[in-house]
């Protein structure tokens, strides 16, 4: 059994306590769950800062410890499965459970409840938070400071046009491993996008091209994914593509003709696939 090494949180020395009987190990323990406790965490492929960021973690999300290596951890994000590593100094105690997510692309966290105060950040869209104190306007989250009432929503409580959220993104650079409000690159727009209404999602465009059901590109509509070999975009209509890509080097639109002429013309290939997330966004 051939098992996908991004979502496998196992080595031939190590593997997670859940895979015993099921991968070869020297040894199988239980992770540890921590939290990340700053606003963005890069996880990446080996325990170097200089290595591939692979992905990232946002305030808030689980990351569950199997290993520490010098300044780094070795283990698995609970959100999407990713397994990789990431700076000891960026994790922290789990915690209480999150009672609010980010709803805006950015935004601040304030030193006392006043929008004059200090502020951190900024936390990107989809971070996790727990609130223990409010004010009309600001909601104090745990270990972190007072945000906007209004950039923040209940766990449970989600936006319903992957598409808006999507364009919500326009002009953020693109950025490889990337699905923060900073810089994302096209699997994580599109991961971020599905998140914020409510929608499991997984990492990479290999794996999201295994997401609802096949469409044809002549019948393509608000949502619809298109993907290409190791690329994905979601259309704003039936002729518009938005993605973050390496031409432009930032989110944008385009039209999708546009986008498939020029991706052949370097020898990316034709689209491979379209999908459809099906009647989960029927009143997007």
């Amino acid at each position: 059994m051939s098992l996908d090494p991004r979502v496998t949180l196992a080595r031939c020395n190590l593997a997670t306590a859940a895979l015993e009987g099921v991968v070869r190990a020297d040894v199988f323990a239980e992770p540890a769950a921590s939290r990340v406790i700053s606003p963005c965490a890069p996880l990446r492929a080996a325990a170097d800062a200089g290595s591939e960021q692979v992905n990232q973690l946002l305030f808030g999300e689980t990351f569950d410890a199997l290993e520490t290596s010098g300044d780094f951890v070795w283990g698995q994000a609970r959100r999407d499965g990713y397994v990789g590593f990431v700076d000891a100094r960026q994790l922290g105690a789990e915690g209480a459970a999150p009672t609010h997510w980010v709803k805006a692309v950015r935004a601040f966290a304030f030193a006392a409840p006043s929008i004059k105060a200090p502020a951190s950040g900024p936390l990107s869209l989809n971070a996790l938070v727990t609130i223990v104190e409010e004010t009309d306007a600001l909601m104090r989250a745990e270990g972190l400071g007072w945000v906007a009432r209004r950039h923040l929503a209940p766990i449970g409580e989600v936006l319903t046009d992957p598409a808006a959220v999507a364009e919500c993104f326009i002009g953020a650079p693109y950025l490889w491993g990337g699905r923060d409000g900073l810089g994302v690159d096209c699997s994580g727009l599109v991961q971020q996008a599905l998140w914020a209404c409510g929608r499991t999602c997984p990492r990479d465009a290999d794996q999201q091209a295994r997401l609802g059901e096949g469409v044809a590109m002549g019948a393509l509509a608000r949502g619809d994914l298109v993907f290409w070999t190791g690329h994905v975009g979601m259309m704003l209509d039936g002729e518009r593509l938005i993605h973050a890509n390496a031409h432009h080097m930032a989110v944008a639109i385009e039209p999708l003709a546009s986008a498939i002429q020029r991706i052949e013309d370097k020898g990316g290939g034709a689209p491979t696939a379209f999908r459809r997330l099906g009647p989960y966004f029927a009143n997007s």
